[in-house]
This record gives C-alpha cells, structure tokens and sequence, in this order.
C-alpha cells in the first residue's frame, strides 16, 4: 500500500505562480504587486486571518494537549470537539490556496515556513541539521527545563559530539541494539504481572513501563525508585510552560538538580548492558555531559506505555488483524506486530509537527530565506491525508510490510535523515516486545476507548484513560 517517495527533482528557481482567477494584486497573497499569472517574486506569505486561523485551530492546541508532558483531559476535550479535523481543514486550505508552495506565517516566535508539498517534505528530512537545525526556539525554551545539556537543546560542534554519543549509546547505526538480549529479559519480566487478571488499565501499564524504562537507562539498583520518576514527571509538566516563560522556575531548577544528583548517583555503579553503563563507557567531551542525556532515553521509554496502549486498543477493533498475528499458537509474529507498533505510530505520532529553524541564510526553491526562520512539517497530517497516504486514516498494518515502506518520507514515526530519532530500533523494540509479551497466551477481546473499525479512526486516542480487556483464546 507503500508508494516510493518522489525524490526532490529540480524545480524553477521561482517563488509560486498566482492563480489566473484574482481580478486584482491584491487577491494573490504574497505576489509582491505583481500581476495575476506573473512569477512570485517573495515568497507566498499568509493574510493576517489565515495565521490567526492557523494559530487557533493548529498551534494553540498543540501548546495546550502539552508536549513533554501530555494532558489527558486537554487532549480528550479537543478531540471531543473535532480539533484535529479543523487542523486537517486550515493546513487543506493553506495548500489548496498556495497550490502547495512552502507558505511564510507569522508567529511570536518569528516566521515559520509551512511545508506541505511531498517534494519538499523530502528535501526537509534530506537537508543537513547544521543548515536545518533541531533546536527551534520554543522547543527549547520546553526541553530546556527537563534536559538543557540534551542533544536537542545543543548546538553546533557540541551537539554533533552529543549526538554521537547518543548514535553510540543507542546503537543507532545498528539492526540490533548489544544489549537487546538483556531488555527482552527485563520486559518479560516486567510484563509478567500484568497478566495475571481480566482487564489492564493504563495506570498499571505505565508503572510497569517506568519500571522498565528505569532498569534500561538505569539497571537493577532503580527498578523501584518511582520518587525519580515523580520529580521527572514534575518536570516535564514545567516544560509544558516553557514556552511562554523566560526559562525554568526556581522549584524546576531544584527538581532537575535533585533528579541529575540521582542519575551521578546510579552513573557510579552502571552495568556495562545499561544506556547509562554504555554512555559512562564511552569518550567524549568534557562538555558533552553523558549523565545529563539521560533525561531524555527516560522520557522516551516513558512513551512505551501509551504507544502499547494505543496499539492494543486498535487490535481489540480490528480482530482480523489480531488473528493475522499467529502463525503458530501463543506465538505472535514479530514481524507483523512491529508494523502494527510502526501503524499506531503512523496513526497517532509522539510528535505531530516537525519543528527545526535555520541555521544560516538559505533558499526553497529559489526562493531566499533568512537565518532564524522556523520550517515546519505537520507530518501528523501527512501522514494521514489518504490524498498522499492511501487509506490514511485506517488501521492497515500490512502497509509497513511493503519493501521500502521505512524509507518513505511520507510516513515518518521518528522522522528521516540525520534529524532521525537515535533510540528509533531500542525504542520500537520495546514497544513490540511489551506487546509481544502482552499476546503471549492471551488476546485482546475489548477496550476502552471503544473505536469502530469501519470509520474513519478518530484524530484523538487517548491512552491514559485506557483499560483493555484479555482473555486466553
């Protein structure tokens, strides 16, 4: 169901053309004066009512769902009162307007390029961090509360070296991570005493998870340190309102030097199998700071729990897809599970809107763009518009079986390029491997929230007020 991506071919060193159809300059927004049907000569630039249309529909709720730290009942509400279709309905018009040129808005936080056109969703995951950075400023401002010495708040020379430190530690260039063997073991464990009644909740889940997520990072000496997690998942709620605040609170500084005092703590007697045990093994930089990336593999394990969750629930609906999964009994295949995990992701991202900024002075199409401009990518739509991605917003798993289905930039659960998330393999290992182990001797006859396979599924899933039902077949 997978098409190849069309690689970015030449294009006119030209910004947009107008549409015939303005009877005036002034109804071909962002011509510079020139006449209807002549060549652009600045980049399309949106009307005040369409940025305001934007903010509302589109930014506003995202800074309010949370992105650190989601809000459940933020996120329940917006989807309740069809956010993400009046979201889907502004980026249609926008591209429909432009006929899907890069488009300029503007923001409090300076200009933003919107790019909706698969052409230069490519070119974005294809161009070089250094040009096209990760470390935009308003995610910063928020994840500079949780991990200001992480590899998406650096910059330059010191993030290359932090990144690499993050390649090494998470075998990011590696089919399997070294110490996968340990983490399958530290999951069955884990995953163990969630069997062992009728019904899951998501709180249960999520304990488990952080147990899980703790052991990885941190090694057996945390499994239980849950008071770690708190003052993290205190932290992250902070983040929430970094954005729109000069920099981190007074109480948030306390609490991330309390969490990092712990991490030095556990770094000193870190088994060798453990992210922390590989990062205290591997040279690097008096600056680079191994202790302090580990904020962020914690908040990315973290993940785990709500991506299992939301993968489940859709099984539960699609039980055809759920019996595809044994070829033998009690066994299910991990292949075709990890491309449900890769669909749940696809249908429901971690992160719906690829945000980076420009490093220096650059072009799109010809047309220039000053340094400090933000790029944005909202993949969360692309991903599901069925005009690009067929059946976008049904549960097909089997699309990720198709030869070239992770290459496509079209579908991108952890992005492409060398903006790709690093702990990608760790991460979707887990993910398959708690639902593996969650489907070992048992299905999933019913959840909540209940979701009806022959719509189109909602834009909204929210996994913290989940409860799956599992029954032995």
């Amino acid at each position: 169901m997978s098409r190849p991506t069309p690689p970015p071919g030449p294009r006119e060193p030209v910004g947009p053309t107008c549409p015939t159809g303005p009877t005036s300059t002034a109804d071909c927004a962002g011509s510079a004066g020139a006449l209807p049907g002549s060549i652009a000569v600045r980049p399309p630039r949106t009307r005040l009512r369409e940025s305001l249309r934007f903010a509302v529909t589109h930014s506003l709720p995202a800074f309010a769902r949370g992105v650190p730290a989601p809000r459940p009942a933020v996120q329940t509400l917006l989807g309740a009162v069809g956010q993400p279709r009046w979201s889907a309905a502004t980026l249609r018009t926008l591209r429909d307007r432009y006929h899907g040129a890069p488009v300029l808005l503007g923001g409090a936080s300076g200009d933003t390029l919107v790019l909706l056109d698969p052409v230069d969703v490519a070119e974005f995951f294809a161009r070089p961090v250094r040009e096209l950075a990760l470390d935009a400023v308003d995610k910063t401002k928020m994840l500079t509360v949780l991990e200001p010495t992480g590899v998406v708040c650096s910059h330059g020379d010191l993030r290359e070296e932090r990144r690499a430190l993050n390649d090494q530690v998470l075998a990011h260039h590696e089919e399997t991570h070294p110490s996968c063997g340990t983490y399958r073991t530290v999951i069955a464990e884990e995953c163990t005493r969630l069997t062992t009644g009728p019904t899951l909740g998501y709180a249960r889940l999520e304990r488990a998870v952080h147990r899980i997520s703790r052991r990885i990072v941190l090694g057996e000496q945390a499994a239980g340190d849950e008071e770690l997690h708190h003052r993290l998942l205190a932290l992250r709620k902070e983040g929430n309102w970094g954005a729109v605040r000069r920099g981190p609170t007074p109480a948030a500084r306390q609490r991330y030097e309390a969490a990092t005092g712990r991490l030095h703590v556990y770094a000193r007697h870190a088994p060798a199998t453990t992210l922390l045990g590989r990062a205290m093994d591997t040279a690097c930089g008096a600056d680079v700071d191994p202790v302090g990336q580990a904020h962020h593999w914690l908040l990315a394990l973290d993940a785990v729990a709500a991506i299992v969750a939301r993968t489940l629930l859709l099984l539960a609906a699609h039980p055809a897809e759920q019996a595809a999964l044994y070829d033998v009994p009690h066994a299910p295949d991990t292949a075709r599970l990890r491309a449900c995990v890769l669909e749940g992701l696809r249908l429901y991202p971690l992160v719906p809107d690829l945000l980076r900024i420009l490093r220096a002075d650059t072009t799109w199409r010809g047309v220039p763009y000053p340094a400090g401009t933000h790029v944005l990518v909202p993949i969360g739509f692309l991903q599901r518009d069925s005009g690009l991605v067929p059946g976008g917003s049904l549960f097909a798993p089997g699309r990720w079986l198709a030869e070239g289905a992770e290459r496509d930039t079209l579908m991108a659960p952890f992005g492409h390029g060398e903006g790709r998330c690093p702990g990608d393999r760790l991460g979707l290992m887990a993910a398959t491997e708690v639902c593996a182990q969650l489907l070992s001797g048992h299905r999933v006859t019913g959840g909540r929230p209940r979701l009806d396979p022959h719509r189109p599924l909602p834009g909204v899933l929210n996994a913290s007020g989940s409860q799956l039902t599992l029954a032995r077949p």
